[in-house]
């Protein structure tokens, strides 16, 4: 069980979609709302990439082999991570929050973490594997307390 702390923000987050909810309410009965929100499209790979995958040849005669096509949905996934990375940094340094929990898909949040700057990662509380972006905000408030 956690808590959320008064004043706390909550960044929850996936590749295409990032909620960033402020504690207005008491560690005990949180009480979150919507601060900013941030959205990044991101259609599937198919959509994306426009080739084939290429091939390349081998040390014997006339043999070729594929080469691994493109992840271009995860490289989106990947960017907005360090999109929301620095937004975080940015409201850290302005003094917008003094303490964050995040709640991402494990991809996600393993992304964030890597681009995390140091001043906002002095202020992380705990962080949650978990997409919540598409719960309502009571139901992101339960799942924080309860992880």
């Amino acid at each position: 069980m956690h808590t959320i702390p008064a004043d706390a923000w909550v960044m929850v987050g996936d590749g295409e979609k990032a909620l960033f909810l402020k504690n207005g309410s008491d560690d005990a009965h949180p009480n979150l709302s919507v601060v900013r929100e941030m959205a990044h499209d991101n259609p599937p790979t198919r959509e994306q990439g426009t080739d084939t995958p290429g091939r390349r040849a081998d040390n014997g005669i006339g043999h070729k082999s594929a080469v691994e096509e493109t992840d271009w949905h995860r490289l989106e996934k990947e960017r907005f991570a360090k999109e929301i990375a620095e937004r975080l940094y940015k409201a850290a340094h302005r003094g917008e929050y003094q303490k964050l929990i995040i709640a991402a898909p494990p991809q996600v949040l393993g992304e964030l973490r890597k681009n995390l700057h140091k001043e906002v990662e002095e202020r992380l509380v705990f962080d949650v594997p978990k997409a919540l972006t598409n719960h309502p905000i009571d139901e992101i408030e339960k799942a924080l307390i309860n992880a």
